[in-house]
Protein backbone atom coordinates (compact mmCIF):
# COMPACT_ATOMS: atom_id res chain seq x y z
CA UNK A 1 0.00 0.00 0.00
CA UNK A 2 1.23 3.42 -0.96
CA UNK A 3 -0.03 6.58 0.74
CA UNK A 4 0.29 9.84 -1.19
CA UNK A 5 0.93 13.13 0.69
CA UNK A 6 -2.67 14.48 0.61
CA UNK A 7 -3.91 11.23 2.18
CA UNK A 8 -1.22 11.17 4.88
CA UNK A 9 -1.60 14.87 5.69
CA UNK A 10 -5.38 14.66 6.14
CA UNK A 11 -5.23 11.58 8.38
CA UNK A 12 -2.41 13.03 10.50
CA UNK A 13 -4.48 16.15 11.33
CA UNK A 14 -7.57 14.20 12.46
CA UNK A 15 -8.65 12.97 15.88
CA UNK A 16 -7.54 9.50 16.93
CA UNK A 17 -11.03 7.93 16.52
CA UNK A 18 -11.24 9.18 12.92
CA UNK A 19 -7.69 7.96 12.25
CA UNK A 20 -8.73 4.49 13.44
CA UNK A 21 -11.90 4.58 11.32
CA UNK A 22 -9.83 5.54 8.26
CA UNK A 23 -7.42 2.69 9.04
CA UNK A 24 -10.36 0.25 9.17
CA UNK A 25 -11.63 1.49 5.79
CA UNK A 26 -8.14 1.15 4.27
CA UNK A 27 -8.10 -2.48 5.46
CA UNK A 28 -11.54 -3.06 3.89
CA UNK A 29 -10.25 -1.65 0.58
CA UNK A 30 -7.10 -3.81 0.81
CA UNK A 31 -9.27 -6.92 1.26
CA UNK A 32 -11.57 -6.01 -1.65
CA UNK A 33 -10.23 -3.28 -3.98
CA UNK A 34 -13.44 -3.47 -6.05
CA UNK A 35 -15.39 -2.02 -3.10
CA UNK A 36 -15.06 1.53 -4.46
CA UNK A 37 -16.96 3.14 -7.29
CA UNK A 38 -14.95 3.49 -10.51
CA UNK A 39 -14.81 7.06 -11.79
CA UNK A 40 -14.98 8.29 -15.37
CA UNK A 41 -13.67 11.30 -17.29
CA UNK A 42 -10.83 13.21 -15.61
CA UNK A 43 -10.75 10.64 -12.82
CA UNK A 44 -10.62 7.53 -15.04
CA UNK A 45 -8.67 4.77 -13.30
CA UNK A 46 -9.54 6.12 -9.86
CA UNK A 47 -11.93 4.48 -7.44
CA UNK A 48 -13.74 6.20 -4.59
CA UNK A 49 -14.96 4.44 -1.45
CA UNK A 50 -17.47 6.26 0.77
CA UNK A 51 -17.88 5.73 4.49
CA UNK A 52 -19.56 7.49 7.39
CA UNK A 53 -17.97 8.51 10.66
CA UNK A 54 -20.13 10.20 13.31
CA UNK A 55 -22.86 11.00 10.75
CA UNK A 56 -20.30 12.69 8.45
CA UNK A 57 -19.54 11.23 5.00
CA UNK A 58 -15.93 10.72 3.99
CA UNK A 59 -14.46 9.62 0.70
CA UNK A 60 -11.23 7.75 -0.01
CA UNK A 61 -9.76 7.97 -3.52
CA UNK A 62 -7.39 5.21 -4.59
CA UNK A 63 -5.97 3.45 -7.60
CA UNK A 64 -5.08 -0.19 -8.02
CA UNK A 65 -1.68 -0.64 -9.70
CA UNK A 66 -0.95 -4.34 -10.00
CA UNK A 67 -0.45 -5.73 -6.50
CA UNK A 68 -0.29 -2.21 -4.97
CA UNK A 69 -3.10 0.06 -3.89
CA UNK A 70 -2.21 3.74 -4.08
CA UNK A 71 -4.25 5.84 -1.65
CA UNK A 72 -4.50 9.29 -3.21
CA UNK A 73 -6.78 11.31 -1.00
CA UNK A 74 -9.32 11.23 1.81
CA UNK A 75 -11.76 13.87 2.94
CA UNK A 76 -15.31 15.10 3.24
CA UNK A 77 -17.40 15.50 0.10
CA UNK A 78 -16.97 19.28 0.02
CA UNK A 79 -14.50 20.14 -2.77
CA UNK A 80 -13.19 16.55 -2.69
CA UNK A 81 -13.38 15.91 -6.43
CA UNK A 82 -12.12 19.38 -7.35
CA UNK A 83 -9.06 18.97 -5.11
CA UNK A 84 -8.48 15.40 -6.31
CA UNK A 85 -8.50 16.48 -9.97
CA UNK A 86 -6.07 19.30 -9.15
CA UNK A 87 -3.73 16.89 -7.34
CA UNK A 88 -3.83 14.33 -10.16
CA UNK A 89 -2.95 17.04 -12.70
CA UNK A 90 0.00 18.09 -10.52
CA UNK A 91 1.43 14.58 -10.26
CA UNK A 92 0.91 13.94 -13.96
CA UNK A 93 2.90 17.12 -14.73
CA UNK A 94 5.71 16.01 -12.42
CA UNK A 95 5.75 12.55 -14.04
CA UNK A 96 6.49 14.16 -17.41
CA UNK A 97 9.10 16.63 -16.11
Amino acid sequence: MIYKPPFRKFVKKQTRPLQLAAEDEVERIAEDPAIGESKLGDLRGTQVHKFKFQRQSFLIAYRVAGPDIIFLSIGTHENFYRDLKRYLKEIEKSDYS
